[in-house]
């Protein structure tokens, strides 16, 4: 050991000189990992300049916001916005709509990538392994303005899918301006878009099991679902209560951009969501204050629903994210 290093380790806390600074801490394990310190430099520098330095803006939240006068100079009003948005007849509605979408992407988009990643990893023959892999990220890398084209598209009254319909008796209609339909057209195509290119995580995963395992239980006469169940989920557990709970965390901001793409007037009943409203008020409006308080509430239950998640996993499955 040199004697530089022999003398940092001398100062490092002991049961003999148990009282040492946080600072002094610091100094004395940056002068023994300055490179590591300097790699992480730049990212600590982008978070505070692009994810810290704007949370200044929602001081805006309490004030009626100009942008003449600036946060500096603008009226400060307390919780006037949000009295104004409990009281507003349209929230429960644009609440409800968020939490319905929200409910059913969560119910069938998140075991969907799941499902994927079980059956392309019992596919046996490598090259058909590759090309049906391949086929299912492709979505992903559409454009959202092309993705929402197409959508258009094949539900249009003369499109595909009304055409399909029609042979079983269905009348052919747009389907996009079907209130009814907005809702499965919207799950259903971001599946197809996302399952594919979630699922790449949990083949991740599977190739970490221990091939011993499916052997002992192949010699013991295991079913393919008896494997499943009882070697490849458990081997599944940690990864999907890490994505369930980071999913729980966004759950309400759901794809803003392909519902304002896809919405219309006669579907605003079931397909306007608080990011679109917010959208209107901040944007189209000018109402800067109203709009960030609206978009701070919807932050605040995002982060209460990834609190209570990841109590429960801690709690029922033994294992959360921090």
């Amino acid at each position: 050991m040199s004697d530089n290093n022999l003398a940092i380790n001398n100062n490092l806390p002991t049961e003999n000189n148990p009282k040492i600074s946080f600072y002094s801490k610091l100094k004395k394990d940056f002068q023994l990992n300055k490179i590591k310190y300097l790699m992480v430099l730049p990212v600590i520098i982008y978070f505070l300049i692009f994810a810290y330095k704007p949370m200044y803006g929602l001081l805006m939240v309490f004030q009626d916001f100009s942008p003449r006068l600036g946060i500096s100079g603008s009226t400060w009003v307390g919780f006037e916005n949000f009295q104004r948005f409990f009281a507003d007849p349209s929230a429960w509605r644009i609440v409800k709509n968020t939490f319905n979408i929200s409910f059913w992407s969560l119910v069938f988009g998140f075991p969907a990538p799941i499902i994927l990643a079980l059956l392309i990893n019992e596919i046996r023959n490598k090259f058909f392994k590759r090309i049906v892999q391949t086929v299912s990220y492709m979505p992903y890398f559409i454009s959202i303005v092309v993705l929402c084209s197409l959508i258009k598209f094949f539900t249009q009254s003369d499109g595909l899918i009304p055409e399909f319909f029609s042979y079983f008796g269905i009348e052919k209609t747009n389907l996009l301006a079907e209130p009814s339909a907005f809702v499965p057209i919207y799950v259903i195509s971001d599946i197809w878009q996302t399952i594919g290119w979630d699922s790449i995580i949990y083949l991740a995963a599977l190739a970490g099991i221990d091939q011993e395992q499916y052997e002992a239980a192949r010699i013991d006469g295991a079913s393919k679902l008896q494997q499943i169940f009882h070697i490849t989920l458990p081997g599944l557990k940690t990864t999907i209560i890490i994505l369930l709970i980071l999913r729980m965390g966004t759950l309400l901001n759901m794809g803003f951009e392909k519902i304002l793409l896809l919405y219309s007037p006669s579907t605003y009943s079931v397909a306007d969501v608080i990011s679109t409203y917010v959208y209107r008020m901040g944007i189209l409006n000018a109402d800067y204050s109203y709009a960030a308080a609206i978009g701070l509430l919807n932050t605040l239950v995002n982060v209460t629903l990834l609190l209570i998640t990841n109590r429960l996993a801690k709690k029922f499955a033994g294992s959360g994210l921090f």
